[in-house]
């Protein structure tokens, strides 16, 4: 299969049909070879999220729905991950906040098959890549926030030449994500720090690309959600001190 598309889902009834529909013409017009699938991650929603996924599975015919624990995002893009069959797999935010057309930015540098000088295992859009556009429609101390916890990342991390880690859209060669995936430890926000120093230290190349981000304002991450990431950034510190990624 030429493309897996990964959508990590909680609660998200109001917004995910129009998401499914624009993914999936997206991909349908692009005709790749060997085809594509869309996986929902539902992780036990509350609501109609995953009854409604079922439903239209009906009209999409290449989506699927699998439901897990909540355990965080980063356990539904852990589950999505390595139970895809895709030679690229990508996960995106369920609000299309990365509209899906600008995928065909990242394909172009992806190693889909063996490592080569010229291309890139993992592609990941950024906001701070030269080129990229925001629409920002959040609160003041909510991009205040944004702009210090990248910097703090930054520093801490070890993924200082990464200006934007947290992207909800990240393009991974099958090889590269089930390597990388399988080490992941961290399941809540700061999953996504964890994903790129495993790739960095397993050598695998990794590419910024500038996006158009839309931020619609009703955003989930709570200001805890900062501080619990905080957290998880000193513990993906540590693990790294000890060579637990290498």
């Amino acid at each position: 299969m030429f493309l897996s598309w990964i959508i990590p889902a909680y609660n998200e009834e109001k917004r995910i049909e129009k998401t499914l529909f624009e993914v999936d013409a997206y991909l349908m017009s692009k005709n790749f070879p060997g085809g594509y699938e869309i996986i929902v991650v539902d992780s036990s929603s509350t609501d109609n999220t995953a009854d409604l996924v079922r439903k239209l599975s009906s009209r999409i015919p290449r989506l699927s729905l699998r439901i897990v624990d909540n355990k965080g995002k980063g356990w539904a893009v852990h589950e999505g991950m390595l139970n895809s069959s895709g030679d690229m797999r990508i996960f995106s935010d369920a609000d299309n906040s990365v509209s899906p057309d600008q995928l065909n930015g990242f394909i172009p540098f992806l190693c889909a098959g063996a490592k080569k000088d010229t291309c890139f295992d993992v592609v990941i859009g950024s906001i701070e890549a030269g080129g990229a556009t925001i629409e920002e429609n959040a609160q003041w101390y909510r991009r205040a926030l944004g702009r210090i916890s990248k910097l703090i990342i930054r520093i801490v991390s070890g993924l200082w030449e990464i200006r934007d880690t947290q992207r909800g859209f990240k393009l991974f060669s099958k090889r590269a994500a089930e390597a990388v995936f399988t080490r992941q430890t961290i399941f809540a926000w700061g999953f996504d720090i964890e994903v790129l120093l495993v790739a960095k230290r397993r050598n695998f190349a990794i590419k910024e690309v500038p996006v158009k981000w839309i931020n619609a304002g009703d955003s989930k991450v709570s200001i805890g959600a900062y501080v619990s990431t905080f957290k998880e950034l000193l513990q993906i510190k540590w693990n790294d001190t000890r060579g637990k990624y290498k």
